[in-house]
């Protein structure tokens, strides 16, 4: 049974004694933010990120959802992205279309994936303008307290180094104050060149949602979520701690081996 924690600041976190489990409870959670965006604006702007995430999203491809969800409205963009070909096997595009979204009735035109024939530079350019037109069009809402975007959910994989999307640590992208987007030739996993949402845009979004499994991940939960011990040797915070939404709310989605490190919080519900 799923443990529901209150982690004061840092959001709710929901513990799974499996993945299945964990997977069943992250689909009703975006199928029902899907159906409460739709009601309010006619439109579901969610933005992802690579990874085992898709492979949990996959309940999603499976009854009731593949009926029950009105895919027509969803509009799908990507936290972070690899700058290569759609049909490279690190394309997040590529996870994403083969393990979803090729499963279910999104219109083609609602998918707003990066120019894979630019520049990393080029490509974040691009990409900021192509959310923007957006923004003007209201396909995606406007941040209450900046000019950002407000995504109706952005979900996150989470590193073993407590990097999401492709913020990593001690690198300056996670400065970016002002930039939608920002992009990088030297990224410390392969692929080097990549494009990734700021974290003034992740914190602006309605819902952020971040997914760990596994005890490789235990030790960044636990500087994400409980912050450093003494003992902990760290130049700054990892990134994951920095995801705090401005107005919105954050869910931590893990299983007992990625929340085994956690400090004890009081159970609010089951």
């Amino acid at each position: 049974m799923a443990r529901y924690l209150d982690c004061k600041e840092k959001g709710e976190v929901r513990i799974f004694e499996d993945t299945d489990e964990l997977a069943t409870d992250l689909a009703d959670y975006v199928a029902d933010l899907s159906e409460l965006a739709v009601k309010e604006k006619g439109t579901f702007a969610i933005a992802l990120s690579g990874g085992s995430l898709i492979g949990l999203m996959s309940k999603l491809c499976e009854a009731p959802y593949d009926k029950t969800v009105d895919w027509g409205k969803w509009h799908v963009f990507w936290a972070d992205e690899r700058v290569v070909a759609k049909t490279h096997p690190e394309s997040n595009y590529r996870l994403a279309k083969e393990g979803l979204l090729s499963k279910v009735p999104v219109v083609p035109g609602h998918l707003h994936s990066i120019n894979d024939s630019l520049s990393a530079e080029e490509a974040a350019d691009d990409y900021k303008f192509a959310v923007r037109q957006l923004v003007r069009t209201r396909i995606v809402s406007v941040s209450d307290t900046s000019d950002c975007p407000k995504f109706d959910l952005v979900l996150l994989g989470l590193g073993s180094d407590g990097h999401v999307a492709s913020l990593f640590p001690n690198h300056p992208a996670l400065d970016e104050k002002d930039e939608w987007v920002s992009y990088l030739t030297d990224s410390p996993e392969p692929p080097p060149e990549r494009i990734t949402f700021t974290l003034p845009v992740i914190n602006a979004a309605a819902n952020v949602a971040v997914v760990a499994t596994g005890a490789g991940k235990a030790k960044a939960v636990h500087l994400a979520v409980d912050g450093p011990s003494q003992t902990d040797n760290f130049q700054q915070p990892p990134p994951a701690r920095m995801i705090q939404p401005a107005l919105g709310r954050l869910v931590w989605f893990l299983d007992t081996s990625a929340a085994s490190k956690l400090d004890s919080y009081e159970v609010t519900s089951e």
